[in-house]
């Protein structure tokens, strides 16, 4: 049962991507992975760098009747982790995520992301006969604006590894991930954080386009 679900989640992140919005954004995160491996009693510890691609899902699910206030996302995130204890390694992989983020103000925007990935470590532990895993994992951040489309990232992201039981043993290994970094959004309209001077624009050039056509229609004297 398990292992269905776990597949068929990741089946189903990989058919999001085709009905996503093009390419709207990247975020880059980096910071401190902490673990505890059981069987050994020693730290699994880690430096991630993580590189998100963000896709515009609100194409897809304004389709469905599904608007709100804030955006929705799929994010492809590639990784690669350097693993520092208990020896020197790394993990390799993908990470498949959907995201909500809401504009609590124009530069403060808290958002949730939660989904699975797939990643190649290259530290053999006794926790996982496997070095191929899967990473269910869920998060919730903050991210503050200093442009109309570049923000700063503060997030908390907890991931377990495990190989779905398609091999045992297959304990799991369970990391706190406490990350930084930055967004980069492609189109400024599209960015929650900036509703508010969207809606601000929007409203000046309609008035503008308004008294542009009633000074056309005025007869000259």
């Amino acid at each position: 049962m398990k292992k269905a679900l776990v597949l068929t989640v990741f089946c189903l992140c990989l058919l999001m991507l085709p009905k996503a919005h093009a390419l709207d954004g990247v975020e880059v995160l980096s910071g401190y992975l902490d673990a505890h491996l059981d069987h050994t009693q020693k730290n699994y510890q880690a430096v991630p760098l993580l590189v998100g691609l963000i896709f515009d899902m609100k194409p897809l699910t304004s389709k469905i009747g599904l608007n709100p206030k804030g955006r929705i996302d799929f994010i492809l995130e590639p990784f690669i982790n350097t693993v520092m204890t208990p020896n020197s390694n790394v993990e390799v992989g993908s990470d498949f995520l959907l995201q909500y983020a809401f504009p609590l103000t124009e530069k403060i925007q808290p958002y949730v992301k939660g989904g699975l990935g797939v990643l190649y470590m290259s530290q053999h532990t006794l926790e996982q006969s496997t070095q191929y895993n899967f990473l269910p994992q869920g998060a919730a951040g903050v991210r503050y604006f200093i442009k109309d489309n570049i923000a700063l990232d503060l997030e908390y992201r907890y991931r377990h590894l495990s190989n779905a039981a398609l091999k045992h043993p297959n304990s799991g290994i369970d990391a706190n991930m406490y990350m930084g970094g930055i967004t980069i959004f492609f189109d400024k309209g599209k960015t929650p954080g900036t509703s508010a001077k969207e809606n601000a624009n929007t409203s000046a050039a309609t008035n503008t386009k308004e008294d542009a056509t009633q000074n056309t229609q005025s007869p000259n004297n």
